[in-house]
């Protein structure tokens, strides 16, 4: 037999000054039930307080609840006080959980004018130099403690973070390395080939690689690879709250976490550049013989003439500042991490952002030092 349900009502009197609803029924959303626009007149003239009185209430759902928001809301808007007078604790708690949630605006809203937000851009920008250089300059100083055996730090974890961007990070090298130094081949076989120079193709592949590309790929490589990781670690530690574990145990993160994984990078990331090296002229040497009609003596020879030690000297110099770019925007997004696991996907994102427009703009800045050094 079908439940029979008491239709929701409320019945409104006044009462000096202020206004009385008295709610009965069962308020079910299946049911019909009365609306916030249905008093609305009833607050035209606004009484000095809205009383809902609740003694005759059977079944209730969210439909209530609703009813008792939008009305609170109305007398709010109107500065009425409203008064819950023998309303389930149910309901009371589900309206205090309501108004603790703050109201979404939109960003149309909220978004400042165009001057104030390239001036918030510029101040944010300024700031994330400043946070960058000060977490250098921490850097070095524990460095220092580390050149004087001074600084603290677990040696089995050298060992690891070395093992996992040393030889850990061999297969993805190779074949990057393989394809830059194919397409540089193909790229500049064909236009030299116009004029019956194919010979130099050798010069190109190989100081494109000694000079720029093998330092190049390889830090855009680790930063996505290793720098992201870095984050995501020091990010983890920062919302299970490792960190303020080591700070109360008196170990400086800093020594403790940062300084084994710039070792690592500083170390593998020079080292995996002249790997890098190698087999992108291999690969340059691949096109060349296979394609161009030239023989791998030619092209071995071309090269060794063509190359000199400063120009290895060169990208070595690239590689090591490339490692300290993505160990300090790894670890220095880890450490800022919020804390939460969204917090953690955006560290990790931001440390691979940092890292790589770091390199470029060092790329850059070494590539105009060395030309004005005619090194």
């Amino acid at each position: 037999m079908p439940t029979s349900h008491r239709a929701a009502q409320v019945a409104l009197r006044p009462l000096g000054e202020d206004l009385v609803l008295s709610l009965s029924g069962d308020w079910l959303l299946a049911a019909p039930h009365p609306t916030s626009e249905e008093i609305a007149a009833a607050l035209q003239n606004p009484p000095k307080r809205v009383i809902v009185e609740g003694e005759k209430l059977g079944l209730w759902d969210s439909s209530l609840v609703l009813f008792l928001h939008q009305l609170q809301k109305r007398c709010q808007a109107e500065g009425v006080a409203l008064e819950l007078a023998a309303i389930p604790q149910g309901v009371k708690r589900l309206l205090e959980l309501a108004a603790a949630v703050p109201p979404q605006v939109s960003r149309a809203q909220t978004e400042p004018p165009l001057l104030a937000r390239i001036g918030l851009r510029f101040l944010n920008l300024a700031q994330e130099a400043y946070e960058f250089t000060r977490f250098i300059g921490e850097a070095t100083l524990i460095f220092l403690r580390f050149l004087r055996a001074k600084a603290r730090y677990r040696r089995q974890d050298l060992g690891g973070l070395l093992q996992d961007c040393g030889p850990g990070a061999l297969p993805i090298v190779t074949l990057i390395a393989l394809l830059v130094g194919l397409i540089l081949a193909y790229v500049g076989a064909v236009q030299l080939s116009l004029f019956g120079a194919q010979i130099y193709v050798a010069n190109l592949v190989g100081l494109g690689m000694l000079r720029e590309m093998g330092a190049m790929m390889t830090a855009v490589i680790m930063a996505g690879r290793t720098g992201a990781a870095y984050a995501a670690q020091l990010g983890t530690m920062q919302v299970n709250d490792e960190i303020d574990a080591l700070k109360t145990l008196g170990i400086s993160p800093m020594e403790f976490l940062v300084l084994p994984r710039m070792l690592a990078l500083v170390l593998m990331v020079p080292l995996l550049t002249v790997y890098a090296d190698l087999v992108g002229i291999a690969g340059g040497a691949l096109a060349a013989v296979s394609v161009f009609d030239l023989t791998f003596l030619e092209y071995l020879h071309q090269t060794r003439a063509a190359l000199g030690l400063h120009d290895a000297v060169v990208g070595l110099i690239k590689a090591a500042v490339f490692g300290v770019l993505i160990a300090t925007a790894g670890c220095l997004r880890g450490l800022q991490c919020q804390r939460s696991a969204q917090g953690v996907g955006e560290a990790a994102t931001s440390a691979v952002v940092t890292a790589i427009v770091a390199i470029v703009v060092a790329d850059a800045l070494l590539t105009i030092l060395f030309t004005r050094l005619d090194f």
